[in-house]
């Protein structure tokens, strides 16, 4: 390791350690580099200084992993909350979704309901294939987005009993792109971003499942609807 930069000693180096290699650099007439070079040496010992480094680095990128982490998960809590703080204006619509896997994975029952402020009504209930209760979900969220862009919606709000999926899509992007997320149901989250930027405003906030009976009975009625073996 007598290539590894200074800086990167530094770095890796403990407080301690940084103190101690000033003082030997001192006594012994050295530079800052070998000095701290000998000290993280002598604290490897039999490993070996390129092992006791390579060790460090792995900490450091765990700990940079765990802030990561951290602040993601902290920006999706504030994001939810001012989803659900924002209220509906005069001119918003309002949305509910659900989704039903029987059993699960199994056949798959969506339902969603759109209200529009001059008391328009857009209901949707239709099976959809097969895949578990997450799936589902996602894809009556998606049904309600596609209607409403359809419909020409311009600020939207909506409300599913899915903590999966509502915490999924209101997840930052600085998140995602840190890999935080459901990695299996990536395509689905995408597609509802593309979606929801071709609304101007759209709000996604998380309710009770019973207050969500209009939209779980749409589902359900998917479900009935759907002969057996059905795609």
């Amino acid at each position: 390791m007598s290539d590894t930069p200074f800086e990167q000693l530094q770095q890796l180096a403990y407080k301690s350690e940084r103190a101690q290699a000033v003082r030997l650099a001192q006594r012994l007439q050295l530079d800052q580099a070998s000095a701290l070079k000998q000290v993280l040496t002598q604290v490897a010992g039999m490993a070996g200084l390129a092992q006791l480094l390579a060790q460090r680095q792995e900490l450091q990128l765990r700990e940079v992993q765990r802030e990561q982490a951290r602040a993601a998960t902290l920006a999706q809590r504030q994001a939810t909350r001012q989803a659900q703080g924002v209220a509906p204006s005069a001119e918003s619509w309002q949305g509910w979704f659900d989704g039903s896997a029987v059993p699960n994975p199994g056949r798959i029952g969506i339902g969603a309901l759109l209200r529009g402020p001059q008391g328009q009504i857009i209901e949707i209930s239709q099976p959809a294939g097969y895949g578990d209760s997450s799936e589902a979900e996602y894809l009556a969220l998606t049904a309600l987005l596609v209607a409403a862009v359809q419909a020409g919606v311009r600020e939207l709000h909506i409300a599913g009993d899915s903590q999966v999926v509502v915490n999924d899509v209101n997840l930052p992007q600085a998140a995602i792109a840190a890999g935080q997320g459901a990695s299996a149901l990536a395509s689905h989250r995408a597609q509802v971003h593309a979606l929801m930027a071709q609304l101007g405003s759209v709000h996604l906030r998380w309710l009770p499942r019973h207050r969500n009976a209009a939209a779980d009975q749409l589902s359900q009625q998917a479900l009935k609807s759907a002969t057996p073996g059905e795609d």
